[in-house]
């Protein structure tokens, strides 16, 4: 087996428990599941995973080295991803409670899904943490390195999906019922542009 089985045992609990502590990817899935329903948080989802995904596979083959000594690459990601993040924000608090194309709140499956996509990769703290978490449950004697991260990274991005996933469905639920309501769709348009807007400014804010 190329992972220690305590070390993989440990790791999982910890992962475990990092996860269900809210975080900016599960805020963000949240945001979706309100205003757009149940499938855009669930794509939402995997949206983010698919960006996490992307830098498990860039830190497995060694690009950490590369990323890491020309920083000025994570600052660009940081700030693009922060602007965005604040359109999104202030497109949602202007066109609160009107009703648009695309579903539930104008959001659809499709926009939810690449939303997702970028609010991952425009992280650089997700990539820092996987460089910095993931090596302390390696065992170099175990097996190839790059296995053992790629599987470590696997495991962490199945639970962050089961995790993700179940906020942005019950958010989706939720928000779907209150959404009936056009005086409470207004506040939940209001209140998930305000979110995203604040997300935006925590990630360009970040060193």
């Amino acid at each position: 087996m190329p992972l220690d089985p305590h070390l993989l045992a440990v790791f999982t609990a910890t992962t475990v428990v990092a996860l269900v502590t809210p975080g900016p990817d599960m805020l963000f899935v949240l945001g979706c599941g309100v205003r757009g329903g149940a499938r855009a948080g669930l794509l939402a989802t995997l949206g983010v995973i698919t960006g996490d995904a992307l830098y498990v596979a860039a830190a497995a083959a060694g690009l950490s080295v590369l990323l890491t000594a020309f920083p000025v690459v994570f600052t660009v990601l940081r700030l693009a991803g922060a602007a965005y993040l604040i359109l999104l924000g202030v497109q949602m608090f202007r066109n609160r409670g009107k009703e648009q194309a695309g579903g539930a709140g104008g959001m659809t499956g499709r926009r939810a899904y690449l939303n997702g996509v970028v609010s991952a990769a425009a992280n650089p703290q997700t990539f820092t943490f996987m460089v910095a978490f993931l090596p302390q449950f390696i065992d170099p004697g175990a097996g190839p390195v790059w296995l053992q991260f790629a599987l470590l990274g696997a495991v962490l991005i199945v639970l962050e999906f089961a995790a993700d996933a179940t906020v942005g469905v019950l958010a989706g639920r939720i928000g779907g019922w209150l959404r009936t309501r056009r005086a409470v769709r207004r506040r939940l348009d209001a209140a998930t542009g305000t979110l995203f807007v604040g997300l935006g400014v925590g990630l360009a804010a970040q060193r």
